[in-house]
């Protein structure tokens, strides 16, 4: 078969073991890891990604291993512009720790290239080996003519494919070969499947456990009609030279496995450890579906971006599902840094794991309630600067006003959860704004129990704070002011007695306290009165008082 491999290969000089000393066993400790993200640029990055992806590198760093990154774009007909350029937002975002590999700034480490259509010669090297060795063949069929196998396939109900008595090209002798070249006919390069149909193989999934599909009996291919090679036979070649010891993938590889683990025995080599991850899952009525990027735009981490999620809280709820003692161990360290929990493959559930979007806002809820004022005013201004252009101009215009307002409720044992993503925090701080203010001055469903509390009472308080208001107050004083102004038109100023005895009193200083609420931020709920009054300032607070009770003229 040398022949056959020296007229389709005449250019390729270097051999296998030129290939094992530029890229040798990695000098690493026993135990150590090697594991990847080896994205594709034909699609969105998803869900699915970060869950491999953050599985790949806490087994790297864990163990004391390497995480790298490889570009899988040998499917040019189908590369998304700006895919690559949506990969390196991906890593920087989510802060995913990458030793080696193909960056922004060119390729770090001495595995590369790693981009896999910069790995021509090496594909072709192994494909001549493969070859020589009578494991690979040219296949000349055309497109018409392997339709039509697979019709007489179907008609006669056996497997579709190329492989066994369909592989009309499998045994070509070198002359009939020869010609078919020489006459510029177009081939491919195929794999020759040593499966038996009748036959199992055993391969042990670090997550799903003791697999046993059956033999692959297909000719695969190995490299299309312009070259580049499939994926089979890519990522096989790159996960040796690359030394990687765990792949991580979905469980839609299972198809393909037998195909992986019979080109690794046919280049002789040690299959890495296959850990294929269950799909994320959605309730769907009663029953529960795969999350679907056709019907889900929760699966593309895209959705995340424009809600405005802070990557790190996905992180913090992904790693709820890979783990169930994470939670605990959350709760137990509430500031600790997500990498120092023990992650482990052990708890790695084999079946599907059900996405919860609810509880996915719990703990984003909670993440932001715990950030500086600092902090989430980054979040906002970074977020506004890409989705809301006017929005930013704003936080930039008065950067200490905006932290201000930010700061309220934050700090102490029980600190506030008003916001569940960024995008939430422009109607949180949009009274806050001349700019952005939109008033509704309707009082609360539990006035209208209340007739007592009518319009013209409601105008007078207004205009009574006018008078009483001082921003030199402290926060008793200042309550003090707002119970004396209810004591003046009888709402009770202590809960216990209008609790009590309710029918005394027209109300309570909490109906008060929500009509001046209302006059000054235009709505019913707001942070604390006294820190929002305090960062408002008396001018915007006077004018939003007068703007309340001349609202109807």
């Amino acid at each position: 078969m040398k022949n056959i491999a020296d007229l389709i290969f005449p250019d390729v000089k270097l051999t296998p073991e030129d290939l094992e000393k530029k890229y040798p066993k990695r000098d690493l400790k026993d135990g150590a890891c090697v594991t990847r993200f080896a994205p594709s640029p034909t699609g969105f990055i998803h869900l699915g990604n970060l869950w491999s992806t953050l599985i790949g590198e806490r087994l790297a760093h864990l163990s004391g291993g390497v995480f790298y990154i490889r570009l899988e774009d040998t499917d040019q007909k189908r590369e998304i512009e700006g895919a690559t350029r949506g990969i390196f937002n991906f890593l920087k975002n989510f802060d995913l720790n990458i030793d080696e590999g193909f960056q922004q700034g060119g390729e770090v480490g001495n595995y590369g290239p790693y981009i896999q259509s910069e790995r021509m010669e090496i594909y072709r090297v192994y494909a001549k080996k493969l070859v020589s060795e009578g494991k690979a063949y040219p296949c000349f069929c055309s497109p018409e003519e392997l339709d039509k196998i697979r019709e007489n396939q179907a008609a006669v109900k056996e497997n579709t494919g190329y492989y066994g008595k369909w592989a009309k090209c499998r045994d070509l002798s070198f002359e009939e070969i020869k010609n078919k070249i020489d006459n510029g006919e177009s081939y491919i390069i195929r794999f020759k499947s040593f499966g038996d149909e009748n036959k199992r193989i055993a391969v042990n999934d670090l997550i799903k456990g003791l697999l046993d599909p059956p033999e692959n009996i297909r000719d695969e291919l190995v490299l299309k009609s312009d070259g580049l090679p499939t994926y089979h036979f890519a990522h096989v070649v790159d996960d040796y030279l690359m030394r990687t010891t765990h792949v991580v993938r979905g469980e839609e590889y299972l198809s393909t496995l037998p195909v992986h683990v019979q080109m690794f025995e046919a280049l002789g080599w040690q299959s890495p450890h296959y850990m294929q991850h269950a799909h994320l899952l959605k309730r769907d009525g009663e029953s529960k579906r795969k999350l679907s990027k056709r019907k889900d735009p929760e699966l593309a981490l895209d959705y995340y971006g424009k809600t405005g999620y802070i990557p790190q809280c996905l992180k913090e709820y992904i790693m709820t599902l890979l783990n169930s003692n994470y939670e605990e161990w959350r709760l137990a360290n509430p500031h600790e840094d997500l990498n120092n929990f023990d992650f482990t493959v052990e708890k790695l559930s084999p079946s599907g794991a059900l996405f919860d979007l609810n509880k996915l806002n719990d703990i984003s809820k909670n993440y932001i309630s715990l950030l500086s004022s600092d902090e989430i005013y980054n979040y906002v201004k970074n977020w506004a600067e890409i989705y809301d252009e006017d929005f930013y101009k704003i936080l930039e215009e008065n950067q200490k006003y905006a932290k201000d307002i930010l700061s309220i409720g934050r700090g102490g044992e029980k600190p506030r959860k008003d916001i569940t993503f960024i995008r939430e925090v422009k109607n949180y701080m949009s009274f806050f704004y001349e700019e952005l203010f939109e008033p509704d001055y309707k009082m609360p469903e539990v006035f209208e129990k209340k007739p007592e509390i009518t319009e013209d009472i409601i105008k007078k308080i207004a205009e009574d704070y006018i008078n009483i208001y001082d921003s030199n107050d402290d926060s008793t004083a200042w309550f003090d002011k707002i119970k004396t102004l209810a004591g003046k038109y009888n709402f009770a100023s202590d809960m216990k007695l209008y609790r009590k005895n309710p029918q005394d009193y027209k109300g309570s200083v909490a109906d008060v306290s929500m009509i001046l609420r209302i006059a000054v931020c235009g709505r019913q709920n707001s942070p604390d009165m006294y820190d929002v009054f305090k960062i408002m300032g008396k001018e915007r607070i006077m004018k939003r008082l007068e703007r309340f009770i001349f609202r109807n003229e």
